[in-house]
């Protein structure tokens, strides 16, 4: 369903509506109204004005003009494969900035985009929530006082704003669909191997972190999906899919009713479309989902550790839960790490066997509502607290990243304050498309505000 996408700008400035310069010029002049949301960390005003510039100059029959999002404003996550000219420091004091373009930067130059800034994220992406001490604090934009979700917040809030129309963002336990859930938007996570990753981000977390985007509408996902993926793609068919329907996440990680009602609601939406719908019990994947956040814990903990190793690395200017996960890390014997990881076919296992008799699962992205700021504080070294209060507001984000497998979340309903319902899809590797197509009967068009679209 089309709305107010990046597809639909840069049909505009291939259609000769507006300009590359004309969109950049409006991404700035939001980002600058803006400003209070924190959702931008870095803002290179002269690179992208430079580069809408050079893309206006090309001739009208330059092949460049004809990719998808040719022309279009992009903001990149400050957390990821890095991209030329913009700073990335992952949300941190302590690690110098990394410049140039990673493969997946490239692709997503390849594919028309324009970057000019960077997104909140928190400090290495160790919360679901975007408030860096290093500043600033990324707030909802429907609701200031509470978070846009993390680790890919800032993405996310500069979407839904309508600063930018899709923005880059990662997800190594739920960071691109957790925001995008919290702020009503799309957030597909590839599977593992299906998008550029290299040549550093993406290689040092047991191939458990995804980049991709947060998008406004399932057409801009599928677009993005068919420029950048580099393995190969399961056909879409016409055909009726059998769907594994989860509405209850348990005692210990409760699902506010709401929430399950929407799952509830979205598979009667998917039955009218005529797929078969099947119940699964939460005590199905319920060992798989506790393995799942033990390993995201354990592997977090190990990447940090070794990541302080790196030269400038300043242990003395990270935040005081950074320091303690870093302990831990330099801490945790090989054996154990290599135990932990011996654990990650079990996941996988069990998502396959769920798989053997259908083609996808759906189940609640988030337990309850976005948080207040400060849910997640960072000024404490309790980090067992820390990743507990993660598995609760997102109990089933880290199955997909465990496993490898795609997983997508949209805005179905929304509550009486305005905020979305958000659901969630995983599929069998190689299904992003098919997950995509799926989700199609459960989309609404998003008609808010983009800057540089024209009316």
């Amino acid at each position: 369903m089309t709305g107010r996408d990046a597809s639909a700008l840069a049909a505009a400035i291939r259609g000769g509506q507006t300009s590359a310069s004309a969109a950049m010029q409006a991404a700035l002049a939001a980002a600058r109204a803006h400003a209070g949301l924190g959702a931008i960390s870095h803002l290179n005003a002269a690179l992208g004005q430079t580069r809408a510039a050079d893309f206006d100059a090309l001739p009208m029959d330059a092949p460049e003009r004809s990719r998808a999002f040719a022309g279009v404003p992009l903001l990149v996550k400050d957390l990821g494969g890095p991209f030329s000219g913009l700073p990335v420091r992952a949300g941190s004091r302590a690690l110098p900035a990394a410049d140039g373009d990673s493969a997946l930067a490239a692709a997503f130059r390849a594919a028309g985009f324009l970057p000019f800034g960077l997104t909140t994220s928190p400090e290495f992406g160790l919360s679901l929530a975007s408030e860096p001490l290093v500043g600033p604090i990324c707030r909802h934009p429907l609701d200031p006082a509470r978070s846009a979700g993390g680790s890919s917040g800032g993405a996310a809030a500069a979407v839904a704003a309508g600063i930018v129309a899709l923005a880059h963002a990662t997800d190594a336990g739920g960071s691109i669909r957790v925001p995008a859930a919290a702020c009503g938007l799309v957030g597909l996570k590839p599977g593992r191997g299906m998008v550029p990753q290299g040549p550093a981000f993406g290689n040092h977390l047991a191939g458990i972190a995804s980049e991709f985007a947060i998008c406004r509408s399932l057409r801009d996902a599928a677009t993005l999906l068919d420029a950048i993926h580099i393995a190969p793609l399961a056909p879409v068919t016409p055909a009726p899919q059998r769907i594994a329907l989860l509405t209850e996440t348990g005692a210990d990680w409760p699902t506010d009713p709401a929430r399950s009602a929407a799952v509830a609601a979205a598979a009667e939406a998917l039955a009218a479309a005529g797929h078969q719908i099947r119940p699964l019990a939460f005590v199905t994947l319920e060992p798989a989902a506790r393995k799942a956040a033990a390993l995201f814990a354990g592997i977090i903990t190990a990447n940090l550790a070794s990541l302080s190793q790196l030269p400038g690395f300043d242990l003395t200017q990270a935040e005081p839960l950074t320091r303690a996960v870093i302990a831990e890390g330099r801490a945790m014997p090989a054996t154990a790490l290599w135990a932990l990881l011996a654990t990650m076919p079990e996941v996988e296992q069990a998502l396959a066997q769920v798989f053997d008799t259908s083609d996808a699962i759906l189940l609640p992205m988030l337990a309850g509502p976005p948080l207040r700021l400060g849910s997640f504080p960072t000024d404490h070294g309790d980090t067992a607290l820390h990743f507990h209060r993660m598995a609760a507001f997102a109990p089933l984000a880290t199955l997909a990243n465990i496993a490898g497998l795609p997983a997508l979340t949209l805005p179905f309903v929304r509550d009486a304050d305005g905020m979305a319902l958000p659901v969630q899809l995983i599929g069998p590797p190689g299904s992003e498309a098919r997950l995509l197509a799926l989700a199609g009967p459960l989309e609404s068009a998003n008609t808010a505000p983009l800057a540089g679209l024209p009316a």
